[in-house]
């Protein structure tokens, strides 16, 4: 006999595709201390920015082959750590300043966005795809980053223990790199801790992580995309919880999402972005969302990197 198998269609969501840029350009992701400090801190933030923009922005023309770049900008403002001010008082002014330079945001994201997004729990999502690599010679003694909420691109430094009777003392080894080029550069990153209540407390560099994927258009919740841009209307609210977790500022913007990303950020964030790649690396990205790109790159004529984290760059600019 032969057995039928009989399968909902519902029972499969349909993974939906999203629109692409070329590039997501990032022309910033400030703190609290950023805002307070004033327009003019701003105003600088956004005249050492331009210039690496504009260069970001050639370099994505050359890229396009002589064809329209499709070029969208992003700024990232952190209301999860730190709840200061409102909407109404710092995106006008942060608006205003990026126009005096010269420069145009078309999308404006919320950070604790990147932990929750309405009902779906973003950051959790991300943590449980993530796959951690085996280090050459390990034999399963370290716990899991699902248990710990830390997570290395290599093998830890062991513990030295004290010696017992008959037994010599552990020697000191050092930690090492897992893709070491002659020498390791060992990153060991903290993906959340506990707050005393017992809340799980996302770290910058996982939240950035998250906010790259959501960049590049690779996350998913039941098969639809998790960040849907929120057109601008009106004026902004008096609370950040009001405020969309992504807005599109303007009507004429090319989509959000990209084949890459490119963030100019000040040096301070260098050993964030460091982590965010051990992340990447490290995550296991929705399948048909990567296939999606693929299609789509290779329908342009658009090469793209296999590598999630190797889609992902950045300029590092002097402190304001």
């Amino acid at each position: 006999m032969t057995e039928a198998v009989f399968r909902e269609t519902t029972a499969e969501p349909r993974t939906q595709a999203v629109p692409l840029s070329h590039l997501s350009l990032e022309l910033g992701h400030l703190y609290m201390e950023d805002f307070e400090a004033g327009p003019e801190h701003l105003r600088r933030h956004f005249a050492r920015v331009r210039p690496w923009a504009e260069a970001a922005r050639a370099f994505a023309a050359d890229r396009a082959g002589g064809r329209r770049a499709r070029i969208s900008t992003c700024f990232l403002i952190d209301d999860y750590f730190t709840r200061f001010a409102s909407p109404a008082e710092v995106v006008p002014m942060l608006l205003a300043e990026a126009e005096r330079a010269g420069l145009a945001v078309d999308y404006l994201a919320r950070e604790s966005a990147c932990a929750v997004s309405g009902k779906i729990p973003v950051a959790e999502a991300v943590a449980a795809r993530i796959v951690e690599e085996p280090p050459p010679g390990s034999h399963g003694n370290r716990p899991p980053a699902a248990q710990t909420g830390w997570l290395a691109n290599g093998v830890r430094s062991p513990a030295v223990r004290a010696p017992q009777a008959m037994r010599r003392a552990t020697a000191w080894e050092p930690p090492r790199e897992t893709a070491a080029r002659r020498h390791s550069v060992f990153l060991d990153v903290e993906l959340w801790n506990e707050t005393p209540d017992g809340e799980r407390l996302w770290s910058c560099p996982f939240l950035a992580a998250v906010w790259q994927l959501a960049r590049l258009g690779l996350l998913r919740h039941q098969g639809e995309p998790v960040f849907d841009p929120q057109p601008h209307t009106g004026a902004f609210p008096d609370d950040w919880d009001d405020l969309p977790p992504l807005v599109r500022l303007s009507a004429r913007a090319d989509p959000f999402a990209a084949y890459r990303t490119c963030s100019v950020l000040p040096s301070r964030f260098l050993p964030v972005e460091h982590a965010v790649r051990v992340v990447l690396d490290q995550t296991d990205v929705d399948r048909d969302a990567l296939r999606q790109v693929a299609e789509r790159s290779a329908g342009e004529g658009v090469p793209v990197p296999g590598p999630v984290a190797d889609r992902v760059s950045y300029v590092f600019c002097e402190e304001t």
